[in-house]
């Protein structure tokens, strides 16, 4: 009930008009009180929200951050973007990207018990770094109230291969009981799976990288949701091809690659300003 309404109704129910003393001013007073506190409580919860989306409201630039994973890796992101319509956005973005063969598998020495594991007959370690532009085309603006905006996106651009060589722990025998442990570049001719003891250290072999220049192109879906304009976030869903002139060998025995075609879904957050 509303105070003045209560108040009303308690003073249209007062039997008769006698002067009160200030015991029943007080009660009155309290009555009075408690009966406005869930209003006065509610309105002092109550904070509207300042980021909630507007109606046809269109922000200029935006930036966003993001995590991928694909059929062949994971990777990281960067993307900023102008708005050139309401329903239209030039994007820039910058990616980072691991790339592994599916012909990958992780096994052990089985003659050593700390052996550590490593993946046999991979010769280099392969990721690739994209620097490109695209647009962006809104199918379906949010309501008001959030939701779920739909998108559609095609980028493309240059890329850059790096292939780091594989190194690993090799056993060399000196004696019956005695072996000696050293660090060298994985060579399928003449490491075995008897001889190697396991992976070398992540950096092992990062002066030598090889570089493979290329392009790249893109098509995803996105999925950004939620009530906020200025803090959206999104899901995409597409698929990316690389393309590298200079073939790039991953596994012995088998030929360079010069197509790297992945499936990749993606979650981004960032922030939308003028």
């Amino acid at each position: 009930m509303n105070c003045p309404y209560f108040y009303f109704y308690l003073c249209s129910t007062t039997p008769s008009p006698q002067p009160m003393n200030r015991v029943q001013v007080y009660l009155i007073v309290m009555v009075i009180l408690l009966g406005c506190l869930p209003t006065i409580t509610a309105r002092a919860q109550y904070q509207p929200e300042p980021d909630t989306l507007p109606d046809n409201v269109l922000t200029e630039k935006q930036w966003a951050l993001g995590l991928l994973i694909h059929t062949n890796g994971w990777g990281l992101k960067f993307r900023y973007g102008t708005s050139r319509t309401a329903l239209r956005v030039w994007l820039w973005e910058a990616e980072y990207s691991t790339y592994k063969s599916a012909k990958e598998i992780r096994v052990l020495n089985p003659y050593y018990p700390n052996s550590k594991s490593y993946i046999y007959g991979k010769v280099n370690s392969v990721s690739f770094l994209r620097i490109g532009t695209g647009q962006q085309y809104i199918l379906n603006r949010k309501p008001y109230w959030g939701g779920v905006q739909l998108s559609i996106l095609w980028m493309g651009g240059v890329t850059v291969g790096f292939a780091k060589p594989m190194y690993l722990y090799i056993i060399y025998p000196i004696s019956q009981n005695e072996y000696e442990i050293k660090e060298e570049r994985y060579d399928p001719a003449n490491h075995f799976a008897d001889d190697i003891y396991g992976r070398a250290s992540l950096l092992a072999g990062i002066l030598e990288l090889s570089f493979h220049p290329g392009i790249y192109a893109r098509s995803g879906l996105e999925f950004e949701f939620g009530n906020k304009n200025k803090r959206p976030k999104a899901l995409e869903v597409g698929a990316c091809l690389d393309v590298s002139p200079i073939g790039i060998p991953i596994m012995a025995y088998n030929p360079k690659q010069n197509l790297f075609l992945t499936l990749y879904l993606s979650f981004t957050f960032g922030k939308r300003y003028n």
